[in-house]
């Protein structure tokens, strides 16, 4: 029954040894809850980070600000003030929390597949490193662009995405940015999404398995699969691990997020060069211009460092080492009513849009057609409940109708291997874009999740 409920992201308190017996998450040797302490002297370094950064007024993108897509929603975020937490855990003593169905205010519509195609924002950056000679450099732009991937949790603390139902799949296609990218809800317990995405530049693909700690005022969610992009100009393909997110302040409406743990990239087709990085964890006394800070450094083979790097996962990566002393990136600037919409950036208000067009093409799977996500975007909140119970009902109908069968669900896109460190990992078949070009394919779709 777990399986078929929103509530273990929020609340599920998961004891160490618990979390020990059931690993089954391939955890690579990397490991994510590693020192996050920074290097001596990084004070100062922090300082002149900052100053640098702020002497950048607006790093210019190098992509077009006209998408032609839309840059609002239907309706504004739904009020979840009067949601406590705390009386949701007292109405519940004694039962399973798992069970426990959240209200769907607590939520943003969007799902996390399309929260983890966000990541590919500034997906520039894998651009630049590409037509990038020196393998240092290079490095440095990868870094920068793992980054980048954090930016949104400065602005999204009041509301937790959709979790995906199994089979759930989600597709873009950014002509405007050259890449077009696929997920896929492969398994749901342990739940896992995994996704891939394309260009002439690069390639990104990742399988995410998440696990939460629970520890009484905080929430540590810890994600145990590897990112990987391969870039083909230089053969290289690049492996990290990500930070561990923690939801501070859990309880109450004054929630907020941060980044804390050790990142190292790897290049696994070259040993030239290593990048650690450190998200810096806030300490109580520390003030507000000294968190959610990063500072990374570029090795070579001998383990002396070749660049230096810093600056703060919401206001830039600034690099000091290079010949000219260069801004690696910025966020873009938040639209002015992002508060108002959930804290969205343009990009995300971009991400459930469902024209005509799409209606016509995408199978029914796809994130864009699941009702109660539609109706909270809608602002028809009292529906979206009612609709969320029903899909997670169906949900779990279809599992038992599968276990008379003796069935096992197959993920359509995706399949599972070992890669060459013998990991457990779920990698892109190949097909759905070929099987997209059909155009009969959003009506011979027969998986109905709905």
């Amino acid at each position: 029954m777990a399986e078929y409920f929103d509530a273990n992201e929020v609340i599920v308190c998961e004891t160490s040894s618990e979390a020990d017996a059931s690993d089954e998450s391939g955890l690579s040797d990397i490991t994510t809850t590693s020192n996050s302490e920074p290097e001596e002297g990084h004070s100062t370094a922090t300082l002149n980070y900052r100053e640098s950064l702020n002497r950048i007024t607006d790093k210019p993108s190098l992509v077009p600000s006209d998408t032609g897509r839309r840059t609002t929603l239907p309706a504004p975020g739904a009020d979840n003030s009067h949601i406590g937490i705390m009386t949701i855990l007292y109405n519940n003593i004694g039962k399973d929390l798992s069970r426990v169905s959240m209200p769907v205010a607590l939520n943003e519509p969007l799902s996390l597949l399309q929260r983890l195609s966000e990541e590919l924002e500034y997906s520039e950056l894998l651009d630049i490193a590409n037509n990038t000679d020196d393998p240092y450099q290079r490095m440095v732009y990868v870094a920068a662009f793992s980054i980048s991937g954090y930016a949104w949790a400065s602005w999204r603390n009041r509301y937790k995405p959709f979790n995906p139902i199994l089979g759930e799949t989600y597709e873009i296609h950014r002509e405007d940015r050259g890449f077009h990218y696929i997920s896929e809800q492969v398994s749901h317990h342990p739940p896992i999404s995994a996704c891939h995405a394309e260009s002439e530049n690069f390639t990104f693909w990742q399988d995410q398995r998440w696990k939460n700690k629970f520890w009484g005022k905080s929430v540590e969610i810890i994600s145990t699969g590897l990112v990987n992009v391969s870039l083909p100009k230089y053969g290289d393909h690049y492996e990290w691990n990500k930070a561990v997110t923690c939801i501070n302040n859990v309880l109450s409406q004054q929630r907020w997020l941060e980044h804390y743990g050790e990142v190292v990239i790897r290049n696994t087709k070259s040993d030239v060069c290593t990048c650690k990085m450190t998200f810096v964890k806030s300490r109580y006394w520390s003030s507000e211009n000294n968190k959610n800070e990063i500072q990374g450094v570029v090795l070579d083979r001998a383990g002396e460092v070749v660049h230096r790097f810093g600056g703060f996962w919401h206001e830039g990566v600034f690099c000091d080492t290079m010949a000219t002393p260069t801004c690696i990136w910025k966020p873009n600037v938040q639209p002015d009513d992002h508060f108002r919409y959930y804290g969205f950036s343009r990009y995300a208000r971009e991400l459930n849009e469902l024209n005509a067009e799409l209606k016509d093409v995408l199978p029914p799977t796809d994130t864009r057609f699941r009702p109660d996500q539609r109706l909270l975007e809608e602002g028809k909140v009292a529906e979206a409940d009612k609709k969320k119970d029903k899909v997670e009902e169906k949900q779990r109908e279809r599992r038992k109708e599968m276990a008379k069968r003796g069935e096992e669900h197959i993920p359509r896109f995706f399949r599972n291997v070992l890669d060459e460190a013998g990991r457990d990992v779920w990698i892109y078949n190949g097909t759905y874009w070929k099987i997209r070009q059909d155009p009969g394919f959003s009506k011979t779709e027969n998986l109905h999740l709905w």
